[in-house]
């Protein structure tokens, strides 16, 4: 896959995270995450899927610096992450648009926070980054006033206008309708191929994760640790039709055989904690 050098968007260049040798827990007997390494390389897409409670969420509260490992350590273009900070941005599974302000407003809110001029090139941007989402038109509605997916989009927007080097996505699609995911997974897409930010997307949806994606982590049951690296090799750009190919077809089922055995371990885990309580 070739890199930019330079997030044409952002106008920034793209970073690379890494986690290594990390153990995290709820405290004691309550362990999430067992020695988990890997990275996420600059300019990639790379997903995350494993079972339900298994500790998704958790890896992208502790790269964003929302939290830290009881052991290992994340890092941020080779720099250890030390609490949040604006190179980094999370898209959560909850909308966290400012209900009182309109779409353009809520784009702007960021670099209005940080004291930036919001004429000249930061309006540029956010003009194109709407353009892009097809939010155009938009601009003076309120949250309310917007549908599910446009609200998913302009959540998308409101992040990269920060010029973010990662953007952390916790299931963004999580509750969408089948046809409005796959609307958001094609802008999703087509803002990744343009602009190359580095994107780490947790999803639980395995064909998602195929479409999207350029590498695919697998998670063990918790305490996670990585059970599979999966290269994507599916051409960019990405389309729809790729979903219909031999290739997507066995990455798919390599998918599924790898999930299958950790979803039977998490299910079990289930139906005994229940049995327990019903003791």
């Amino acid at each position: 896959m070739s890199l930019p050098a330079l997030n044409t968007v952002t106008g920034v260049e793209p970073g690379e995270m890494e986690m290594r040798g990390v153990y995290y827990s709820f405290g004691e007997g309550k362990e999430v995450l067992d020695n988990v390494s890997f990275k996420v390389e600059k300019g990639s897409f790379t997903c995350f899927c494993g079972p339900s409670g298994c500790g998704k969420t958790s890896i992208i509260n502790l790269l964003a610096g929302y939290t830290v490992p009881d052991m290992g350590e994340c890092l941020i273009d080779g720099v250890p992450v030390n609490g949040p900070g604006a190179d980094r941005l999370v898209v959560f599974q909850e909308t966290a648009l400012l209900p009182w302000m309109t779409l353009w407003e809520n784009t702007l809110y960021g670099p209005k926070v940080q004291g930036k001029d919001l004429m000249g090139e930061v309006a540029d941007r956010a003009e194109e980054l709407i353009n892009m989402v097809g939010l155009t038109g938009f601009e003076e509605k309120y949250p309310s006033q917007l549908s599910g997916g446009m609200q998913r989009r302009a959540e998308l927007i409101r992040a990269l206008i920060n010029q973010p080097k990662v953007l952390l996505m916790d299931e963004p699609f999580r509750g969408l309708d089948a046809m409005t995911r796959s609307i958001m997974q094609e802008y999703i897409i087509k803002l990744f191929e343009h602009s190359g930010t580095t994107i780490l997307f947790v999803t639980a949806e395995l064909e998602e994760a195929i479409f999207v994606g350029d590498v695919a982590y697998f998670l063990t049951v918790a305490p996670a640790s990585v059970k599979k690296r999966m290269v994507i090799d599916l051409p960019r750009p990405r389309k729809f039709e790729h979903l219909t190919t031999s290739n997507f077809v066995e990455l798919q089922r390599e998918a599924i055989e790898t999930v299958d055995e950790e979803a039977q371990k998490a299910f079990s885990a289930f139906v005994k904690a229940k049995e327990k309580r019903t003791k």
